[in-house]
Order: C-alpha cells, then sequence, then structure tokens
C-alpha cells in the first residue's frame, strides 16, 4: 500500500535533525513493568556470562583454535546486546514513545547488522575448525594455526561491516513516509523498509544480498561441513570416538541452528508478510534470549570451556587464600 505522506527529504540539509519514533512496546502498556524486569534480568546475566567466558579465555595461556573463536563469539554477543537492549529498556522505562536522531538509527542499524553478520561469519570459521579436528586431524595442528585464526577471526568481522555498510547506505537513501514512526524498539531493517515510500521491491534487494552474503552462503557451508563430519563419523569404527565427536559439535551446532533459525525467520521473507507485533516478540528472543542461551550453552556443554572456567575459580580461591 502506497504511504499516505511521503517525504522527499534532502539528504545534505535533513539529516542531522531528522528523528524518528520507535514505537517499542506501547501496545503493552500493561506488562511494561513485568516486561522490563524480565529484560533486564536476562541482559545483566548475559552480560555476566560473555565477560565470565571472555576472561577465562583471556587468562589461558595456552588457548586452541575453538576456544579463541568462543572468546570472539562472546565479545560479539556483549556488544550485540549493548547496541540494542539498553534502548529496549528505556522505551519500557519511560511512558511514550522514545526518539532517536536520524545518525543514531543509522549507525544502531550498521552496528546490529555488522555485529550480526560476523556472527555468521564467525560460526562458519568455526565449523572449519570442527571439520578440520575430525576429518583432518593429523593435519590439524599445521592448519589451524595462530596465523589463520587470527585472519579467520578479521575476515569475518570485516565481511560483516562490508555488508552492513553497504545495507545501511541502501536503506537510508530512500525516502521515508510521514509520521517517521518505526513499528519497532530498535531500527531494525524490516521495519525501516517498511516505512519507506515506494511500492516497488528493489528496495528489498539489498536486504536479499545481505540475507544471501551472510545467512545462506554460509549456512550452506556450515552443512556441508557438518555433512563430511557426518560422513566420517559413520566410518569410525569405535562408538567411543563418535560420541567424542558429537559431543565437540553438539554446543557449535546448536548455536549456528539459534541464530540461522531466528535470522532467516526475520529477513527471508517477503515484505507482504511483515507483522511489527510478530516481529518484535521475535527480535525481542533474538537479541536477549539467544545471547543468553549462547552462553550457557558454551558454559555449560563445553569440555573445553568448562575445564577453563574451573581454572579460573582454583586461581581466584588460592588468589583469595593468599
Amino acid at each position: 500500500m502506497p504511504c499516505e505522506g511521503c517525504m522527499e527529504r534532502d539528504n545534505k540539509s535533513t539529516e542531522v535533525t531528522m528523528e524518528f519514533l520507535l514505537l517499542g512496546f506501547s501496545e503493552l502498556l500493561c506488562l511494561r513493568i513485568l516486561l522490563f524486569l524480565i529484560i533486564f534480568v536476562v541482559h545483566l546475566v548475559t552480560v555476566a556470562g560473555n565477560v565470565m567466558i571472555i576472561v577465562a579465555v583471556v587468562m589461558e595461556p595456552s588457548r586452541p583454535p575453538m576456544l579463541f573463536f568462543l572468546c570472539q563469539l562472546s565479545l560479539i554477543e556483549l556488544c550485540y546486546t549493548l547496541v540494542i537492549v539498553p534502548k529496549a529498556l528505556l522505551s519500557l522505562a519511560v511512558v511514550g514513545s522514545s526518539t532517536i536522531s536520524f545518525l543514531g538509527c543509522a549507525a544502531q542499524m550498521l552496528l546490529f547488522v555488522a555485529l550480526g553478520g560476523a556472527e555468521c561469519l564467525l560460526l562458519l570459521a568455526m565449523s572449519y575448525d570442527r571439520y578440520m579436528a575430525i576429518c583432518q586431524p593429523l593435519h590439524y595442528g599445521a592448519v589451524m594455526s595462530k596465523g589463520l585464526c587470527l585472519r579467520l577471526a578479521v575476515a569475518s568481522c570485516l565481511g560483516g561491516c562490508a555488508v552492513a555498510l553497504g545495507l545501511t547506505v541502501a536503506v537510508f537513501r530512500l525516502p521515508f513516509c510521514q509520521p517517521l514512526c518505526i513499528n519497532h524498539y530498535f531500527c531494525d531493517v524490516s521495519a525501516l523498509l517498511h516505512l519507506a515510500c515506494t511500492q516497488s521491491y528493489s528496495p528489498q534487494l539489498p536486504l536479499l544480498a545481505a540475507c544471501l552474503l551472510l545467512l545462506l552462503l554460509p549456512f550452506l557451508l556450515i552443512l556441508t561441513s557438518y555433512g563430511c563430519i557426518a560422513a566420517v563419523l559413520v566410518r569410525a569404527p569405535s562408538s567411543v570416538r563418535r560420541g567424542k565427536a558429537f559431543s565437540t559439535c553438539a554446543s557449535h551446532l546448536s548455536i549456528t541452528l539459534l541464530h540461522y533459525g531466528c535470522a532467516t525467520f526475520m529477513y527471508i521473507r517477503p515484505k507482504s508478510s511483515y507483522s511489527p507485533a510478530r516481529d518484535k516478540m521475535v527480535s525481542l528472543v533474538y537479541t536477549s534470549i539467544t545471547p543468553l542461551l549462547y552462553s550457557l550453552i558454551y558454559g555449560l556443554r563445553n569440555k573445553e570451556m568448562r575445564r577453563v572456567l574451573r581454572k579460573m575459580l582454583r586461581r581466584r580461591k588460592v588468589a583469595q587464600l593468599h
């Protein structure tokens, strides 16, 4: 449907003064306090869990590649929640809609997409690490060197930033409908595209390209690596080896399915199926609940991570005794 009032803006003269209204959870007035408390507690636990994982890995002198990638993943999740959740808490704490400037909205969307994209590519790098460890164990130490791990980590961040920058520029060059009300608690891509004054599907193309580069292709490569792992494990003579390999892959596979599942549901769909209420609930799970689950899954289920955490706690007890 065409919008009633479209604003053809002069980018040079109005970007600085232009503001959006974030409606947030305005339709859930009776649940504002409960939602605030739930999100606030989950946010604190998520931040504490990710900080603990980062500190534990940094204090570990011998860091295998999986722990190195896990440290970067926790750092991404920490930044991810800090970009989105404080604004969501503000929209719940303050009665009425909260405003965000044009540049602030663009910066929030850029960081959100960049961090999410970096996580997608990092999960791909972690699947390659699992492939090398299980399918090419004799070459694992030589191939997965510190230099390669660092290059993969940097490439993940740069790839996510490059795609995010292109998508953000494409979205914020669009004319937006008046009033400038975003029916969301942060500057989400789908909500902004729904606000655009256009009847064509051309504004959807940058989002589809970003989904192809950050979601579909990495996910297909991850599935390919796990297909190779499954083929090797089926031929493995020892059930002990199969069980050990499965335990090392279970945490990564769980996080991959959570991350890609939520992101695919949110962004790979036609514009006509856009539902603000549903999108806000899914985004709330994606930005608040899944980061908490990531730290719990890797903190409690990963054997190497549990070993590192136990060593950190023992060192802390010894330091307290002295």
